[in-house]
């Protein structure tokens, strides 16, 4: 029997994946959860496993392509008839898009609900009759026992009349990827139906519109159309940049295509573009009594092992001035209109690797010593490095780092790592003549700080005084040994 493979949800917001490697062959056999193909999603590369065992007859997608999520991308055959598997015509993923948006009941069965979406569907429903949505909640176990939120009975009333859920204040629910491409194809999100949990739309509904937007005009009258339509970024056309090669030196270019891991960062860049009000604020720390501290203690910290940069001081003293000015560590849900503060301390770490930079995560900072910090930041790093990162180590960051001054610079404008509300440049440590508390000219080992944050969620006296607050302990790192938790 054929058993389609679809390309899985391998992380939450994860909507669609480029398939990077294929590692079977067509004809071959496949063992059960061995690796068949490698996909980068959100700059991590995995390896999907086959779920089923028998003969690998058909690839329905080709390396380089980018592809969504619960998209078909192979055909095992199981048993020995692998044969008739490979006349099997699978659809397109346009026509999956187009024949999921037709058919609700596949498009339920076929798009889990997020962890987060269960979350909130268990903590704030009310027991009401769920009707033709139960296959949403099957993971919860019987369907006596699932609890259906009123928001979601009037979502799936207004996706049955056609018409987008909205959230109390009259917001379209959908998904940030989902305005994003509304925006670009200047699709209406009003006049979309969500498939989402709440009447939420997802990046399909949009793309099944504009599909059946396309097979409108198809069978209408013949009339003259414009060449191409711009993508449009807050309402405003916006041309596609086209580059022209200047005459006489189209040999000395090389044209690539924008794949892997440069168009993750790509994708991210603009995410962070569109989605943040980017403002800066710089100011500089003497880090003279750390730097002396760290000379005393990196002998005993090389003694377990642990290389001890001034890194894990820093990520201490931001962990202690988020708990103090929440607002730099929170996030905009820009599918619900609200503001999402968190109470956990997680800071995504950029490391500079051959394929690009990208953004790990140490995990619950505030917990840990510093030589734990330093130990964990050492193994990332070199996981980051090594292309080994697992997915979970690349995404949940709260704030985040990057730290500049490793390469020399003096100061920079960092762009914020989306969803996060800022994160802090780290520059280079100099000596640098300066006056002390007595008026004396004193040498100093001086370094900047440079903070980009959403201008939305932090006002810009909390961002100086969150930046006072880190000053503050690493000018004076014995407070981080005596205010620890």
């Amino acid at each position: 029997m054929a058993k389609e493979i679809l390309l899985p949800e391998l992380a939450e917001s994860v909507v669609e994946g480029e398939i990077l490697k294929w590692l079977v062959d067509e004809g071959a056999p496949v063992a059960k959860d061995q690796p068949i193909v490698e996909v980068m999603t959100d700059k991590v590369t995995v390896e999907l496993p086959s779920p089923y065992a028998g003969t690998l007859s058909k690839r329905l997608v080709n390396e380089g392509d980018v592809v969504p999520v619960h998209t078909p991308i192979a055909v095992i055959e199981e048993g020995t008839a692998a044969a008739a598997a490979a006349t099997v015509q699978a659809p397109t993923p346009q026509q999956a898009v187009q024949n999921t948006a037709e058919n609700p009941a596949t498009q339920h069965a076929e798009l889990p609900i997020t962890a987060q979406e269960e979350r909130s569907i268990v903590e704030s429903g009310v027991k009401e009759d769920a009707g033709d949505d139960l296959s949403l909640f099957k993971a919860f176990g019987e369907a006596e026992q699932v609890r259906v939120p009123s928001g979601l009975k009037r979502g799936n009333e207004a996706a049955r009349s056609g018409r987008a859920s909205t959230n109390r204040y009259g917001r379209v629910l959908a998904v940030p990827a989902a305005r994003q491409l509304a925006r670009e194809l200047g699709v209406p999100l009003e006049e979309i139906a969500g498939s989402g949990p709440n009447g939420r739309i997802r990046v399909s509904d949009v793309q099944a519109y504009a599909q059946r937007g396309e097979s409108a005009a198809a069978q209408a009258a013949p009339q003259v159309q414009p060449a191409a339509k711009a993508p449009a970024v807050s309402g405003l056309p916006v041309p596609p940049v086209q580059y022209k090669t200047p005459k006489g030196y189209e040999s000395l270019e090389e044209r690539t295509p924008l794949r892997g891991m440069r168009r993750a960062i790509s994708n991210q860049m603009l995410a962070s573009h569109l989605y943040t009000v980017r403002t800066l604020t710089v100011d500089e720390v003497n880090l003279t009594r750390l730097v002396a501290l760290r000379g005393r203690l990196k002998a005993f910290a090389e003694a377990q092992d642990v290389k001890l940069s001034y890194l894990p001081f820093i990520f201490k003293a931001i962990a202690r001035a988020l708990q103090k000015y929440p607002s730099l560590n929170s996030s905009f849900d820009e599918a619900t209109g609200e503001i999402v503060t968190k109470r956990y301390y997680n800071l995504g770490m950029a490391v500079a690797t051959e394929a690009g930079l990208i953004v790990p995560v140490v995990r619950d900072v505030d917990r840990k010593s510093v030589l734990d910090i330093a130990q964990e930041i050492n193994t990332i790093a070199a996981a980051a490095r090594d292309g080994k990162l697992a997915p979970e180590q690349m995404s949940g960051s709260t704030f985040s780092v990057t730290n500049i001054g490793s390469i020399g610079a003096l100061f920079s404008f960092p762009i914020i790592n989306v969803p996060d509300a800022a994160i802090l440049g780290v520059h280079s440590i100099q000596k640098r003549p300066i006056v002390d508390e007595h008026d004396n000219i004193v040498v100093a080992h001086m370094m900047y700080l440079s903070l980009s944050f959403d201008h939305r969620l932090v006002d810009g006296a909390e961002a100086a005084r969150f930046c006072k607050e880190v000053i503050r302990l690493l000018e004076n790192p014995d407070l981080l040994i005596l205010e620890a938790i």
